[in-house]
């Protein structure tokens, strides 16, 4: 069956409809993300014990980003906690690279923008239709969203208040299938930060989200973790492409905002992404130190 979804993005009366980019049978409009994490099994992630002070997190990540098989990959990772600090990781920040679904980031939260524009009162609505869009990485409903909330121009519009620079991303789509589109890890963590800032929007954004270990596109990852359960976020899949932004609740600095993208034509699915999850896993382990 597929969902009916209304936007009530303002104009004529909002009647459901099916949108005409996802009239397909049920098994093809389920997202790529989606079926992939169907079919594999969960990844397997070292998990080590104690923790390390912020300082030693740059030489726990070089571990990890330079083992030989990423000798031809580009790494994008910014890691900083939600109220201002000191920044914990970067690397190539502010390298524009392809985002894969971590675009969807970007359409959603124009569209909570849009609809506090023209219906404020719909926002509470929104969430069940961003939920699908991010939590399970819905294709077809994303380009439909971005479509409906007047297309790029208006994700410009209305995302360069917030302090996304024009020049930190490239959106071709609403959903991130394209590989034309493109993205600072930056960006993200600028979007990320901004989001959780709104008090009216940002509960509904946050609980759109993934959560590692229990839903959506992140329900086999990180199982049986410290981060299970404590990370909110967006997952990004393409060929040669893995992204993961969003939300780390942590015991010492609250929540960490961050962007981790790697391009790499060619490379395993799975190495990617576990690598990825061994870059959050360390992360988790930051502990303050005098």
């Amino acid at each position: 069956m597929v969902m009916v979804l209304s936007w009530g993005l303002g104009g004529r009366a909002d009647t459901p409809s099916v949108p005409s980019a996802v009239t397909v049978s049920a098994a093809e409009s389920q997202p790529i993300e989606l079926v992939e994490a169907q079919q594999a099994a969960p990844i397997q992630v070292s998990t080590l014990d104690g923790n390390f002070c912020p300082s030693d997190l740059q030489g726990a990540i070089a571990t990890i980003v330079n083992q030989p098989q990423f000798d031809s990959a580009r790494w994008g990772i910014l890691i900083e906690p939600l109220a201002e600090g000191t920044l914990l990781y970067g690397q190539r920040a502010n390298t524009a690279l392809i985002p894969a679904s971590n675009t969807k980031l970007l359409t959603t939260a124009a569209a909570l923008q849009v609809v506090r524009e023209r219906n404020p009162q719909a926002l509470g609505a929104m969430e069940e239709r961003l939920t699908v869009v991010n939590r399970d990485s819905h294709n077809g409903y994303a380009d439909d969203l971005l479509r409906r909330i007047g297309g790029q121009s208006a994700v410009r519009r209305v995302l360069t208040p917030l302090g996304i620079a024009t020049d930190s991303y490239e959106q071709v789509d609403g959903s991130g299938l394209s590989r034309r589109n493109r993205a600072t890890p930056a960006a993200l963590v600028t979007l990320l930060k901004a989001m959780a800032a709104q008090e009216d929007a940002a509960d509904i954004f946050y609980r759109s989200l993934a959560v590692a270990g229990t839903s959506g596109t992140l329900r086999n990852r990180f199982r049986d973790t410290v981060v299970q359960g404590r990370l909110y976020g967006k997952t990004g899949t393409l060929n040669g492409v893995r992204a993961l932004s969003g939300y780390l609740e942590s015991p010492h600095y609250g929540t960490l905002v961050f962007s981790i993208l790697i391009n790499q034509p060619g490379q395993s699915g799975a190495v990617m992404l576990r690598a990825i999850d061994q870059i959050v896993l360390q992360t988790a382990r930051v502990t303050p130190c005098d």
